[in-house]
């Protein structure tokens, strides 16, 4: 028997397909507002610090040629989510692409050719009903590694991830409370980490156990599942959020997606931005203030220059020190990764440099 998540999200589905019946009913050409995701509909909110989706609609309506197909597709994929939700039953958005891909009658015409005209399609459906792509009980691979002094629940079975070895509870990409449940915890704050490497690192040296803290990875930019946990932590647990990342613009991205959202899932930074969340390094100052040498380092090749000045002009990055930050990548002209700080030391991450950063309140926010 599906609970009140599912009966909530299916009532969503039944609304959208009842308002299409009610026009046909009436004689007129039935038609779909979808949020427009395009940049111009995007924008940064000062106020409650994240980036949102504006209030741009667009039709898609059956009766034009242009719009027939993807007015179909919408339906079929809100149809088979629906099926999912009434069985109890997960997918992933891939076996989605195939469950709905089929011949049109005795056309040689596809519903779906490729996963890359199904995926927008989730998204549209997403935003249109305001439900996580989770909510529709699709998952995504599991991406990312999390080991901390807390327990939890996972799909009825209690975990706990103080005894989980070197690989890590691997995170889910649905982690909504009707799936992962928190229980007893000592968790002082959450520490996520862009790299594998730098997190085994930490979890080899107990860093987490001397520090109190949850320690999670994303490999490289956090996925859906891991930023969805994060922000549970944040908002449920109130512990505070550092985010470890290379010293280059691709770091420096991967810090603003997880504080303020991301423009490509502008409509779901209310459900996943930390505005909170402080940056506790790389620095471009590090390597003066942690005296590392100057082999380490990484010349900026035209690509991160071009991407660091644009960053200069995002209003997220217009606080005088994230100004002074990339300013400083840019004369200094080059980047770090967090692999550099292993010249002071295999273990000079885990030992000094990062109980240092905590001591000393050394985090950009």
């Amino acid at each position: 028997m599906p609970d009140a998540r599912a009966k909530k999200t299916l009532k969503k589905l039944g609304e959208l397909a009842q308002g299409v019946v009610k026009t046909v009913l009436k004689g007129v050409d039935p038609s779909l507002e979808i949020p427009s995701r395009s940049l111009s509909n995007v924008s940064f909110d000062e106020k409650k610090s994240i980036i949102e989706l504006g209030d741009q609609k667009q039709q898609r309506q059956l009766f034009n040629v242009g719009h027939a197909r993807k007015f179909m597709q919408t339906f079929l994929i809100a149809s088979a989510c629906k099926d999912l939700i009434e069985a109890e039953k997960t997918t992933s958005i891939r076996d989605l692409y195939y469950i709905t891909k089929h011949t049109m009658g005795d056309s040689k015409q596809n519903t779906f050719e490729e996963q890359d005209e199904s995926d927008p399609i989730i998204e549209d459906l997403e935003v249109t009903i305001d439900t996580l792509r989770e909510e529709l009980n699709l998952f995504a691979s599991n991406k990312g590694s999390m080991v901390g002094p807390i327990t939890i629940v996972d799909a009825g079975d209690t975990i706990d991830l103080r005894h989980l070895g070197s690989g890590g509870w691997s995170v889910p990409s649905i982690v909504e409370d009707h799936t992962i449940q928190f229980r007893k915890h000592e968790a002082k704050f959450v520490l996520l980490v862009e790299k594998d490497a730098v997190w085994r690192r930490l979890n080899e040296d107990k860093f987490w156990v001397k520090n109190k803290c949850i320690l999670l990875h994303g490999q490289g930019m956090a996925p859906r599942g891991v930023r969805r946990l994060i922000y549970r932590f944040n908002r449920e647990l109130k512990l505070p959020v550092y985010v470890l990342v290379d010293n280059d613009p691709w770091g420096f991205y991967i810090y603003s997606v997880v504080k303020q959202g991301s423009i490509n899932l502008a409509y779901e930074s209310v459900r996943m931005a930390v505005p909170e969340a402080r940056f506790i390094g790389l620095s471009s100052l590090d390597a003066e203030e942690y005296q590392l040498p100057a082999n380490v380092t990484i010349k900026l090749d035209d690509q991160d220059e071009r991407r660091a000045k644009q960053m200069l002009a995002y209003p997220w990055f217009n606080k005088r020190t994230w100004q002074r930050e990339i300013r400083t990548m840019l004369r200094n002209g080059v980047k770090l990764e967090l692999e550099a700080l292993s010249a002071k030391g295999i273990s000079f991450i885990s030992e000094e440099y990062l109980p240092r950063k905590l001591r000393d309140k050394q985090w950009l926010a």
